[in-house]
């Protein structure tokens, strides 16, 4: 490894995983709301929450699948050198998966976790330009008290995706990244698009 590509993490490592660890859990206690994770500065490649959340959740435990965008030197230097993580090349031995929005089009391979064991699922890591401009839908599940709206710019395709792969309590837990902000989508919350939420109702 080239000490040459290795970037600072966190500046106070054991508090500011603390805080990053807490901010992932909030952001899966309540889905759909905007959480900050200011505790890194920028990788190159990776905004600081995506490299914040890395360095938090990322051990020599939980191996690693990058997208094509996030397979370069400098990310695959520090993530194994602060974190220890190993990185795959198969999607079925990740317990992580780190994606751009192109990569949502095809969830095929990425460990669904099991009935008895539904913890063990790959977690999906995924940075956008965003968290905000996409279509709008309704959430609804755990940790909502009635509904929230939430409009993360992925392509509609996407939720027939994750729809397609998620039967409770199997499925995929989405970390939605940008900037210093973190959106959490649980396997246990319902998606719906917000027009047919609309619909809905007026029919009722």
């Amino acid at each position: 490894m080239s000490t040459t590509l290795l970037q600072p993490a966190f500046a106070d490592p054991v508090l500011d995983s603390v805080r990053s660890f807490r901010a992932a859990l909030k952001a899966l206690a309540c889905p759909g709301v905007v959480q900050p994770l200011e505790q890194a500065t920028a990788l190159d490649g990776l905004a600081p929450a995506t490299y914040a959340l890395c360095l938090a959740l990322l051990d020599i435990d939980t191996p690693l699948w990058l997208a094509p965008a996030f397979d370069t030197p400098a990310i695959r230097a520090n993530l194994a050198f602060h974190c220890g993580c190993a990185i795959v090349s198969s999607r079925e031995q990740a317990r992580f998966a780190l994606l751009d929005e192109p990569e949502l089009n095809d969830l095929r391979g990425f460990d669904l976790g099991n009935d008895r064991y539904p913890d063990q699922s790959c977690t999906l890591l995924v940075q956008l330009p965003g968290l905000e401009g996409g279509q709008a839908s309704v959430w609804r599940g755990p940790g909502i008290q009635t509904e929230n709206r939430v409009s993360v710019p992925v392509s509609p395709h996407f939720w027939r995706e994750r729809d397609s792969r998620n039967d409770f309590p199997r499925g995929l837990d989405v970390f939605f990244l940008s900037g210093h902000s973190v959106i959490g989508l649980p396997r246990s919350t319902r998606v719906s698009a917000a027009e047919t939420v609309v619909l809905a109702e007026e029919v009722a």
